[in-house]
């Protein structure tokens, strides 16, 4: 059986991300719009209630008028915006975040697909704070670099543009300046933390891939855990899973996931490598999320860091897994 899939704002980064992943599967057919079409309501319209599932892929207030303008009741949404991440109604659409999410993805018309920097900051923080390591009101912060590709085409073609003034080609740059940014909402939320964290993000000159790291003083924690009860924490909430890893620690060794191993040649460079620096872009083109714990029980100190694809599960990724689940599909169709 065919499952129909309109992808609205099928054209930028995330849509044709995910039209690329879903292109050669047998069992999608893929509604198509021509240009003219695209910006005709009643043809859109027509596309929306039509299909089994719509993706959107657009502004936040683009994708609450589509959502607006279907009235079939049998049409599912995936929505890739930052719209109704918080919204009552909307699954969130992480599926490892906590047993019985997949059952509830399963079951939904609505789901929202998680923003990049969310997924990695709740995947360290929020079975921390479900074990009471970390209390729901202790100040956290979360800092990290993403690949250019996260900002659209026009940060795309900025990096990208040759003729460019110097002074604009930045290697790393630091934005969301006034602690306000998008994702924040979701993180605090799904994280079930009382204040939104400080938020540092920046962006690297590299497309794809990011690195999102969360420190924290243990020794301010309630009971002062060790590194390895911080570690345990999250191998415990993750084991089993198949997309999210959690490197192993061992004699206080961090170990990288074997999956990203698989990724290089020769592997035994990329083990050397991850024992003392880790890559933002190890997991690029990949659907997987790996979880480090970086730790000094001396100090009193760790370094929670997760490494994924902005653009796979930190996006199009993401979007195909929850399709996958809400369609009774294996969930790794279509993934690497």
């Amino acid at each position: 059986m065919k499952h129909s899939i309109f992808i609205d704002g099928g054209y930028g980064t995330t849509g044709l991300e995910i039209r690329e992943r879903l292109a050669a599967r047998p069992d999608f057919s893929l509604v198509q719009l021509a240009e003219a079409q695209r910006k005709d309501p009643g043809a859109r319209a027509a596309a929306l209630n039509d299909a089994d599932v719509v993706i959107l892929c657009l502004p936040d207030e683009a994708a609450r008028d589509a959502v607006a303008m279907i009235e079939n009741p049998t049409v599912r949404v995936i929505d890739a915006s930052t719209a109704h991440r918080t919204a009552p109604g909307w699954v969130y659409g992480f599926p490892e975040m906590e047993a019985g999410q997949r059952e509830a993805i399963s079951a939904a018309k609505r789901v929202s697909n998680p923003g990049c920097w969310a997924t990695a900051f709740i995947a360290l923080i929020r079975p921390l704070v479900r074990a009471g390591i970390v209390p729901a009101d202790f100040p956290v912060t979360v800092n990290g670099v993403s690949g250019y590709s996260g900002g659209g085409k026009a940060m795309i073609q900025e990096f990208e543009d040759e003729a460019a003034p110097t002074h604009t080609k930045a290697v790393v740059r630091s934005y969301a300046l006034t602690l306000s940014h998008k994702h924040l909402p979701e993180m605090q939320m799904h994280a079930m933390l009382a204040h939104p964290p400080v938020f540092s993000p920046n962006v690297g000159r590299f497309y794809r891939g990011m690195l999102v790291d969360v420190p924290l003083q243990l020794w301010a924690l309630p009971g002062r855990p060790s590194v390895m009860q911080v570690h345990k924490a999250l191998a415990d909430a993750y084991r089993g899973e198949r997309l999210v890893e959690v490197a192993s620690l061992e004699g206080g060794t961090l170990l990288p996931m074997e999956a990203a191993l698989a990724l290089r040649d020769p592997p035994g460079a990329v083990r050397a490598a991850a024992l003392s620096a880790l890559d933002a872009e190890l997991l690029k083109l990949t659907n997987g999320l790996a979880l480090y714990v970086f730790g000094n029980d001396k100090h009193g100190q760790v370094r929670l860091v997760a490494l994924l694809d902005n653009l796979g599960k930190g996006a199009g990724g993401a979007a195909v897994q929850n399709l996958n689940i809400m369609l009774g599909l294996p969930e790794q169709a279509g993934l690497v």
